[in-house]
């Protein structure tokens, strides 16, 4: 079923250039839908769109299969959390969770049951005397979202709630709001621009940049097959390691003078193409030994990660990281070999940025049965 639907939906102010552009999209009932891209993308926007705080200049918005374009906020049964958590500071942890069900004129008792109710399931029972200022950001956190909870909206917005937080927070928040939502059932649409929150929480992901879709799916197909340079580079950490390209003789020509040897049936696909960009993830540059490797490169710098190792290496005037499984004793000026294969290279069209052909994913794995 159809939580959210959208129709050629777009966002201009003063009829100037449109902030949002003619965007159309269903959200499902249940689903966690992410809406990611950089600063001024248009992301917030949208999301305020839904939530009826602005105004749609034009397009259908529609909730469960009612148009809601001219509703206020109050009438279209969802709700919100914000990224400065909105708290009233003078009011305690209850009275901010039950503001909401206040203003509705909710029986008492219902009120006090779903207070203790979310208050257990959130970890904040022992705090709903404190005010909000005794409070760490977590516990902010969790009361914003107890609030929404609290309200049983069956839909829930989310506009970049963590992105106060601390990191060893942020991941165990991610965590926790993944888990409640499965949990609840609820229709969350959230907003980040954090890529990382993106590929870890999303059902489907919603790639937004100067107001346009450039790619909805799921978190690997659009690590896996980028539509286009900027999905390439904007989803995966370490980023994806680019270069311009040509084909000669069977060969794939970097700019930097780099050659890659390539067979004829991945020749065929980008030969009309004259001007490439390749992209190759840092987990397909992989360790070279002497009888298998395809280049020597000399390492830029070395990060220790404890389970893994990156390595930036000088491409031409590109600077490419690999990742490699495990703890390796290299330095900065060391010459390593490599192993790069063309089929893990994906093709784009440097002149629209559209893909051409994605690299082969070397480390699928299928899960047999438990």
């Amino acid at each position: 079923m159809k939580a959210v639907e959208m129709l050629d939906i777009s966002k201009s102010y003063d009829k100037q250039k449109s902030v949002i552009d003619q965007i159309s999209l269903t959200i499902e009932k249940g689903e966690f839908f992410v809406l990611v891209g950089p600063s001024g993308s248009g992301k917030s926007t949208l999301l305020r769109m839904i939530a009826g705080l602005e105004e749609i200049s034009g397009g259908v918005l529609k909730m469960n299969d009612k148009t809601v374009n001219h509703l206020p906020p109050k009438d279209r049964n969802l709700s919100m959390v914000f990224q400065n958590y909105a708290l009233y500071p003078h009011l305690t942890v209850e009275q901010n969770i039950l503001f909401g069900l206040r203003a509705k004129k909710v029986d008492k008792k219902e009120q006090q049951k779903r207070l203790l109710e979310t208050a257990e399931m959130m970890g904040l029972s022992e705090l709903l005397k404190r005010k909000p200022k005794e409070l760490s950001g977590g516990q902010r956190q969790r009361v914003a979202l107890a609030r929404s909870v609290v309200s049983e909206a069956p839909i829930c917005l989310m506009d970049e709630p963590l992105s106060n937080l601390d990191a060893k927070l942020r991941a165990h928040m991610r965590v926790e709001i993944r888990r409640l939502q499965r949990k609840l059932g609820l229709t969350m649409i959230y907003v980040t621009h954090d890529q990382v929150e993106a590929m870890t929480m999303g059902d489907r992901i919603m790639v937004l940049n100067e107001g346009k879709i450039q790619q909805i799916g799921e978190p690997i197909t659009l690590y896996n097959q980028p539509a286009n340079l900027f999905v390439a580079s904007f989803i995966g950490s370490p980023k994806i390691n680019l270069s311009k390209a040509k084909i000669m003789e069977q060969k794939l020509v970097l700019d930097s003078g780099m050659q890659i040897t390539m067979e004829k049936s991945d020749i065929l696909p980008v030969l009309p193409y004259k001007n490439l960009t390749i992209g190759i993830r840092s987990e397909h540059i992989l360790p070279g030994n002497e009888e298998n490797n395809s280049h020597t490169l000399e390492v830029i710098n070395v990060e220790h990660l404890g389970n893994e190792t990156l390595l930036t290496f000088e491409v031409g005037d590109e600077l490419w990281t690999a990742k490699w499984l495990g703890q390796w004793r290299v330095n900065a000026g060391d010459m390593v070999p490599v192993m790069i294969s063309a089929k893990n290279i994906s093709f784009f069209d440097t002149e629209t940025g559209e893909l051409i052909k994605p690299g082969v994913v070397k480390n699928e794995q299928e899960v047999v049965g438990l």
